[in-house]
């Protein structure tokens, strides 16, 4: 088999791997209240579960059996309002209307390019993301800003977030087009926090829920109701669900080398970001980063012209900035190394491994039948 047919074979083999790492939820099937749950995953897992998108939610799901089962997550009531993205992104870039932010229970629409909060119960048409697709769709629907989300979800991804300046302007322009004046996007207000202190804005309220916040200060989902979350008294006895997190954000300054180093003598080993999935989770830990951008388990290979995972992967899924991505044609007086944006929409761009940065360390291991392909086939 020539050299070039080896290396197709092995990138459709490799890229195949991308789902071998999963987030670890567990199903605790004893009844305690939601602090006494807290306080068991605290000590036997990392916290109450965190759910941070939809395909948490499915995943959580799948490991509870009895469709009859309320279970809690961490997610509990506050007296703090902030503001979320519905798709659970960090909010990092905003393009408030006279700097005015303040709003509770309020959620948020676009006029004029600049942002304005209001009471989530008007109606007003919307923008939803397909993530598919990397597109914008604009509905002139009148709608509730809940409303707006379940339709959202249902036929893309979710109501948009708003992420820079760029989509900023970009989404004005589509509503300028429809000639659509006002239209909700995916920011909102609550005083729901995690347990393990999350910043996710992710929610999968019930229609009617969360209702009684003066005394149903905790959050379960109902398998008979789809999953969909409800708010209750946090003295009620439920089974619930723990969670640990593959990934960890390590806040030093270290070299692409010295990173490798520590993760493989105090964790598992620089992270491989091979999947969509794995780049969600990412953005889940990347927003603590001390620096501009921060390592990840990728290096140029010079002899092969190419890009490969730390652990012998060859680069399938690739979420590169523009022009970073570019084959080098003479690496001999600089390795370098692929590191991920801290901000922004949190591309990888190319780096000399000497850069001292911040670095996102795999915590657990890999599955046996992932780690039996990786050695027969890298």
């Amino acid at each position: 088999m020539s050299q070039t047919l080896y290396f197709s074979v092995l990138l459709i083999a490799l890229c195949s791997l991308s789902e071998c790492i999963q987030r670890r939820y567990h199903h605790i099937n004893m009844m305690m209240t939601w602090t006494e749950a807290q306080k068991y995953c605290r000590e036997n897992y990392r916290d109450l579960a965190t759910v941070n998108n939809i395909n948490d939610m499915n995943q959580l799901m799948k490991i509870v059996n009895n469709r009859q089962t309320e279970v809690w997550i961490g997610l509990n009531k506050s007296s703090v309002y902030k503001w979320k993205w519905s798709i659970g992104d960090p909010v990092k870039y905003t393009n408030w209307s006279n700097g005015d932010s303040n709003g509770s229970d309020h959620c948020v629409y676009m006029r004029d390019g600049s942002w304005h909060h209001q009471s989530c119960n008007m109606k007003k048409s919307f923008i939803c993301y397909n993530e598919s697709s990397k597109r914008f769709i604009i509905d002139g629907s009148s709608v509730s800003w809940r409303d707006a989300q379940i339709f959202c979800r249902q036929h893309h991804t979710d109501l948009t977030s708003v992420r820079n300046q760029t989509e900023n302007q970009q989404i004005q322009k589509i509503m300028n087009d429809k000639n659509i004046k006002e239209a909700w996007i995916a920011l909102f207000s609550d005083s729901w926090e995690w347990s393990d202190e999350s910043e996710s804005g992710f929610r999968y309220w019930h229609p009617i829920e969360p209702n009684n916040p003066n005394i149903e200060k905790c959050a379960e989902f109902y398998l008979n109701l789809q999953g969909q979350w409800n708010n209750m008294p946090c003295s009620y006895t439920l089974t619930f669900v723990c969670h640990e997190d593959d990934l960890i954000l390590i806040q030093m300054n270290l070299s692409w080398s010295e990173a490798l180093r520590y993760c493989r003598e105090n964790h598992v080993d620089l992270v491989s970001v091979d999947s969509e999935k794995i780049q969600r989770w990412v953005t889940d830990v990347i927003g603590e980063a001390s620096t501009d951008a921060v390592w990840m388990g990728l290096h140029y290979y010079c002899q092969m012209n190419l890009w490969i995972w730390i652990r012998g992967e060859v680069v399938c899924y690739q979420n590169w900035a523009s022009g970073n991505e570019t084959r080098l044609m003479n690496c001999n007086t600089e390795h370098r190394a692929g590191a991920v944006q801290s901000g922004g929409d949190h591309r990888w761009i190319s780096l000399p491994e000497s850069h001292k940065l911040n670095f996102i360390c795999f915590r657990k291991l890999l599955n046996n039948l992932c780690l039996s392909l990786l050695f027969i086939l890298c």
